[in-house]
């Protein structure tokens, strides 16, 4: 299996999501409310893990460009999740440069009495993959 290849079946078990069900109608690049800063657009992003592009995915702005506000998500006619995609693909550049992600025992010395608990699930959901 190519290093590509590995790469994207790597990103589709991540995110949980079926890159091939996407039928290319823009919806999600439509509501993004960062689009105008994305050098590939959400919709775009699909194709590319399709296609199993991933290298020009790891050297785009558009991944760390993406607000992870799932707007993509919630547009989506079938369900095809952009913005976890995108998400996935952050975690697997993440992993590979050797950096921790969170674990749960990481998290008591990161509390602090002003910071939502909200936002300590959110990350925790996000990190722990």
């Amino acid at each position: 299996m190519s290093k590509e290849k590995n790469q994207a079946e790597q990103i589709r078990q991540i995110s949980g999501v079926n890159p091939l069900r996407c039928m290319k109608c823009g919806k999600c690049s439509a509501t993004c409310p960062a689009f105008e800063e994305m050098d590939i657009k959400p919709h775009q992003f699909v194709s590319y893990v399709q296609n199993e592009n991933i290298e020009a995915l790891v050297e785009s702005r558009s991944l760390w460009k993406c607000l992870s506000c799932f707007a993509c998500v919630e547009r989506c006619p079938r369900d095809v999740k952009p913005g976890k995609l995108i998400d996935a693909a952050r975690q697997l550049v993440i992993r590979q440069r050797g950096q921790n992600y969170l674990k749960a025992d990481d998290i008591p010395e990161l509390l602090d009495p002003e910071l939502p608990q909200q936002l300590l699930v959110s990350a925790f959901r996000r990190y722990r993959r």
